[in-house]
């Protein structure tokens, strides 16, 4: 302990007595440093938050049509190097009449120092830094303020007639196309109209390829054949319940000839309205109203024709007639399913031949029908798509179909972003300070000199007898304390320029306020 004690007094006493080397060292560096910190301009920073959003009145799947932008789309709009040439010459950091070079320099500076930061979806936080050298504090927070206000101008123009301009361009574009799609769709359907006259004895008609004929044809048979057992099966019921009703009933006060002739054209009526309910006729059917009128009228005559021989005699069973109705009905339906299923299954045997015996034929054909119905399906989303771009074009026109939204306006700075000076200042100061006293530590070590006389002893190996200690005469004595308020004015000065500085940042930052 009481070593290292003894090699720090050594150390001290060493940078002691080069107190001069320390002033002189603390003085160059803070000198140096503190006009290098100088000569960095302040950087003044401007916020402001913007909302950008697109009415999505119509779907946006057309290219070109002027649809919600996405996050990057605005970012690199916001920092194009168009709109910042237009920033620039708005700002004045781009005089009248300059260069390209000067445009180059200007728009890569504005890119470096204006920042975007997407919030969320449609919400960006703009930032710009400014420091130019040649321009005062004040005139540096104005211009960052001004650069956001140009910025944000210039984007809202440009959106509002880049909409419109999109849109007039993307009906350019579609108009081009469907030309094109129109003239191919012509050529294949004159390519299918020759390939089918020459092969017309080859080629099935109707519509589309043969395959698709072939595929619709099966699941239209597939269809009839569950409609046919239906069929079939009610066909069924129907004999059973016709095979176990009479075909005659005993009337009474029926003649064995057969009655009056009201009574038999009563019958007659009879018959015929349970026909006809048996086809499904309801009783609000005009048929079925007047028939009932009708045998209201027999009924009144066959009452006054009286009872006739008094005798009974057989009549035609109005319930037979009805089941003998609707069986005839649907042996039609049976009949009709059968030779459909006959027709269809002869149109399948029909285009599996044609194929087997021309497989050249039918591919050929299939691959005309195939690039037909690509054509004609570009050709109406073409279309369709038109008349979006049209009707969007309408409503950007009549409407504020982009929204842009200041939510913050650019903040005025009042103090620099960077760099913080107080902070340079006192390290520059603490940095001298340290610089003076490790010269004056590292000269001592660089020279052979001894301070006490047990280090002399351990670096020659010999003893010392005894040292001699320094005797200060009154005139010395007066001398040293003479240097050393020297030495306390060279020191005070430096802090108090180190003050001074201090007091001129923040009187300057003040003027900015």
């Amino acid at each position: 302990m009481n070593s290292l004690y003894d090699e720090f007094r050594v150390a001290l006493h060493s940078v002691w007595t080069r107190r001069w080397l320390v002033l002189a060292v603390a003085w160059g560096i803070c000198i140096l440093g503190w006009l290098a910190i100088a000569s960095i301009p302040n950087r003044y920073d401007s916020r402001a938050r913007l909302l950008v959003d697109i009415n999505e009145i119509l779907p946006d799947d057309v290219q070109g049509s002027g649809g919600r932008p996405q996050i990057d789309q605005i970012r690199e709009t916001l920092t194009s190097a168009r709109n910042m040439e237009k920033v620039a010459a708005t700002t004045g950091l781009l005089p009248a009449g300059a260069g390209e070079r000067e445009k180059a320099s200007a728009v890569a500076m504005l890119q470096k120092n204006i920042k975007v930061v997407p919030q969320q979806d449609n919400i960006f936080e703009i930032t710009s830094s400014v420091a130019v050298g040649s321009l005062s504090d004040a005139d540096n927070a104005k211009l960052a303020s001004g650069v956001l206000d140009s910025l944000i101008t210039v984007f809202r123009d440009d959106q509002l007639r880049g909409g419109r301009m999109n849109a007039r361009e993307g009906l350019k574009f579609l108009d081009a196309q469907i030309a094109d799609r129109e003239k191919a769709l012509r050529e294949v359907e004159a390519r299918r109209g020759a390939f089918e006259a020459q092969n017309i004895g080859l080629i099935p008609g109707g519509s589309g390829s043969p395959a698709q004929r072939v595929e619709a044809a099966r699941a239209e048979l597939s269809q009839i054949d569950s409609q046919l057992i239906s069929a079939q099966a009610q066909l069924a019921a129907a004999n059973g319940q016709l095979s176990s009703t009479p075909a005659t009933i005993n009337v009474p006060g029926m003649g064995s000839v057969g009655g009056g002739v009201a009574r038999q054209q009563l019958a007659g009526a009879q018959n015929e309205l349970s026909s006809m309910r048996a086809r499904g006729l309801t009783d609000a059917h005009p048929d079925v109203i007047a028939l009932k009128s009708q045998i209201a009228s027999l009924k009144a005559m066959a009452d006054r024709e009286g009872t006739g021989s008094g005798g009974g005699g057989n009549s035609q069973n109005p319930a037979y007639a009805s089941l003998a109705a609707m069986r005839a009905e649907r042996q039609a339906t049976v009949s009709a399913l059968s030779a459909r299923k006959g027709q269809l299954m002869g149109d399948i045997s029909k285009i599996t031949a044609q194929q087997i015996q021309n497989p050249g034929i039918a591919a050929e054909y299939d691959r005309i029908n195939g690039e037909y119905t690509a054509f004609k399906a570009q050709y109406d989303k073409l279309l369709a798509q038109r008349e979006q771009v049209r009707m969007r074009g309408e409503v950007q026109t009549e409407t504020d179909a982009i929204k842009i939204e200041l939510l913050d306006p650019p903040s005025k700075p009042t103090s620099p972003a960077a760099p913080n000076r107080p902070l340079f200042l006192t390290l520059v100061l603490l940095a001298g300070i340290g610089g003076g006293i490790g010269a004056a530590f590292g000269l001592g070590q660089v020279r052979t000199s001894y301070a006490t006389a047990a280090k002399l002893e351990r670096a020659s190996g010999l003893s010392v007898i005894g040292s001699i200690t320094e005797v200060v005469t009154p005139e010395r004595h007066l001398d040293r304390r003479k240097k050393l308020v020297w030495l306390a004015g060279g020191g005070g000065a430096l802090v108090g320029l180190y003050a001074l500085l201090l007091v001129v940042e923040f009187i300057q930052r003040g003027m900015v306020a």
